[in-house]
């Protein structure tokens, strides 16, 4: 797949405001400042699609973009750590849950993991939710350009490690770097394979 087109739509503080459920959506998810926006940016070919920050927890909406006139791809707030307070961190996460239980048209989620740090509790624990829920996803391994190829690949196989511990394989993933492009290519072919399964099962009528 390539992206001829990208927009921003709308963003909604609750699930009830998001766009009708007529398109295929696909979810960025991840701890605050992931790379969530970037990766965005990268995979659209667009610098300031997503705005990018340094600080964490600046996605504080449920951002939809529209790509090439068919898909979604939406932009949740980032979970874990952010200078905010204790009842907006529940907010936030109370908006990301209803998304997942509510809207039919979620295709998969990508789940960001910064390469360079260690397996989280937090983040093995929401994936562990979406496998309990059922709820399709994949993993994103941001920045890899900021690490060796042997650093790199230690990272991986612990991460692998600690995966397999809790599921019986390692769920799909790509290894990503917004700077260098790398995996764009593979993540859009993964999302217009999904695309291709969704649209079987949701024929036009």
């Amino acid at each position: 797949m390539r992206v001829t087109k990208s927009e921003f739509t709308t963003s909604s503080s609750k699930v009830e405001q998001c766009p009708k459920t007529d398109k295929p959506e696909f979810a960025f998810i991840g701890r605050s400042n992931v790379g969530k926006s970037s990766l965005t940016n990268m995979l659209c070919d667009r610098k300031g699609l997503a705005k990018t920050s340094g600080s964490p927890g600046k996605t504080k909406l449920i951002n939809h973009f529209l790509i090439n006139d068919e898909w979604y791809l939406v932009d949740l707030p980032g979970f874990g750590y952010a200078k905010v307070s204790k009842k907006d961190r529940a907010s936030f996460m109370r908006m990301i849950y209803d998304y997942f239980e509510k809207r039919e048209n979620m295709v998969s989620a990508f789940v960001l993991v910064d390469c360079r740090v260690e397996p989280q509790k937090i983040d093995l624990e929401f994936m562990e939710w979406l496998g309990v829920h059922g709820i399709p996803f994949a993993i994103v391994f941001t920045k890899i350009d900021k690490l060796s190829s042997t650093e790199l690949n230690k990272n991986l196989t612990r991460y692998k490690k600690k995966l397999l511990e809790t599921w019986e394989e390692t769920p799909q993933f790509f290894l990503t770097s917004a700077s260098s492009k790398h995996g764009q290519e593979e993540v859009l072919n993964y999302i217009d394979y999904c695309m291709g399964v969704w649209k079987e099962a949701n024929p036009v009528s």
